[in-house]
């Protein structure tokens, strides 16, 4: 099973992951947080990344979601990068996550593809793009 590292500023990744339990009915295994605060050094964030990288990668690699790319979560991620065992995709989001915590027995390369389908799939102009009238 592909892990899944969530790397953001402050609580947002733990709310994602909460809000995923609720709506899947329970915690996700191989999954895990790094919340990023302004006062917290990139260098040891780096290091609390790698540790959990190697608690979560059971063979089938890591995916890291963070939420912007080029702030500080999205730089720490980017030094953990290592293509076919560790990928990283920004713009995390509940769609996102959702999309890949439920079908996680592929290769890593199509889980990154599944987070960015989830990504812009649940991104909707819902005055236009409605499914149904009210």
């Amino acid at each position: 099973m592909i892990g899944v590292l969530v790397v953001t500023h402050g609580s947002i990744g733990e709310a994602l992951l909460t809000s995923a339990a609720q709506i899947l009915g329970g915690a996700p295994a191989q999954v895990a947080t790094l919340s990023v605060w302004r006062q917290d050094d990139p260098d040891d964030l780096v290091l609390r990344a790698r540790e959990l990288l190697e608690t979560l990668d059971a063979g089938d690699g890591v995916l890291v979601l963070t939420d912007i790319f080029g702030a500080t979560p999205g730089n720490v991620v980017s030094r953990l990068l290592e293509d076919g065992r560790v990928e990283g995709v920004s713009g995390a989001s509940l769609p996102m996550l959702l999309r890949v915590l439920t079908s996680r027995n592929g290769s890593l390369s199509a889980a990154v593809q599944r987070a960015m389908s989830g990504g812009s799939e649940g991104v909707v102009h819902m005055n236009t793009d409605r499914c149904c009238d009210a």
